[in-house]
């Protein structure tokens, strides 16, 4: 079963190569990474290149985006599933995408999530916020659960079906795509209940209150769009957050 991850970069000198090596380390066998650069400004180029490994596949161009960069990942894709590692993130340790391959070995399943925790910046050993996404119900879909999005694996058939991510929503497309899946899910889906992604704290979503209050808008939008609920929704959706600030062992 081969599994494309696509990694979309655009100015992370500083941890995109920990990103791809998270990567370049797994077991699974049958294994396709894309990095999809946006010719940044930094030395991303040269830090991606310090950090290839035999299965990575480089595309350096322009794009319009992080959801444009992922949406070229997808239309490059080769492998049965798709799934993502941003620039700023890594996979929790090396047999992530085994787990996930032995998951989608049942072929009435067609997407498998996990948890993620947050981290520290500075170190990221220490875990600041955890992210328990609990198995899929329509009726939680409704109340704001969503999985994280790093942790969904999708058969590429999904996106062939579904299309892509919209790329009008400028932070919030990741959303949006999800509750177009899980509210037209046609097969089964798997929760993985253990940490298989880390990322770090400071996403372009939360950096400060116009952001957030863009972000919220955006998460209305989606919400309608799909026709998945209401206002109860996107205020269920933000308070079920403070759940997930809670002090972790490492590991």
């Amino acid at each position: 079963m081969k599994i494309t991850v696509i990694t979309a970069v655009y100015n992370s000198e500083a941890t995109v190569g920990e990103a791809i090596e998270s990567v370049g380390r797994q077991t699974h066998p049958d294994l396709e990474h894309l990095i999809i650069e946006g010719k940044s400004k930094d030395g991303s180029l040269a830090a991606i290149e310090r950090a290839a490994h035999d299965r990575m596949v480089l595309v350096s161009e322009p794009d319009k985006g992080i959801y444009d960069a992922l949406n070229k990942g997808v239309t490059k894709a080769s492998g049965d599933i798709v799934g993502f590692v941003h620039s700023d993130d890594f996979l929790a340790h090396e047999n992530v995408l085994s787990r996930v391959a032995a998951a989608f070995e049942d072929p009435q399943v067609e997407a498998v999530f996990s948890n993620l925790d947050y981290v520290s910046q500075a170190d990221t050993r220490k875990v600041v916020r955890h992210w328990a996404t609990g198995p899929y119900s329509a009726a939680k879909l409704k109340r704001g659960w969503m999985p994280a999005h790093p942790t969904l694996y999708l058969r590429r058939s999904v996106y062939e079906r579904l299309g892509a991510f919209d790329t009008s929503f400028r932070i919030a497309a990741d959303y949006d795509f999800i509750l177009r899946y899980f509210s037209q899910a046609t097969g089964r889906s798997v929760y993985i209940p253990e940490v298989l992604y880390k990322m770090r704290l400071g996403g372009v979503s939360n950096r400060n209150l116009a952001r957030i209050r863009e972000k919220m808008g955006e998460d209305w939008r989606a919400i309608r769009g799909n026709n998945v609920g209401g206002v109860m929704t996107l205020v269920s959706k933000n308070f079920s957050k403070l759940g997930q600030f809670v002090e972790r062992q490492k590991g």
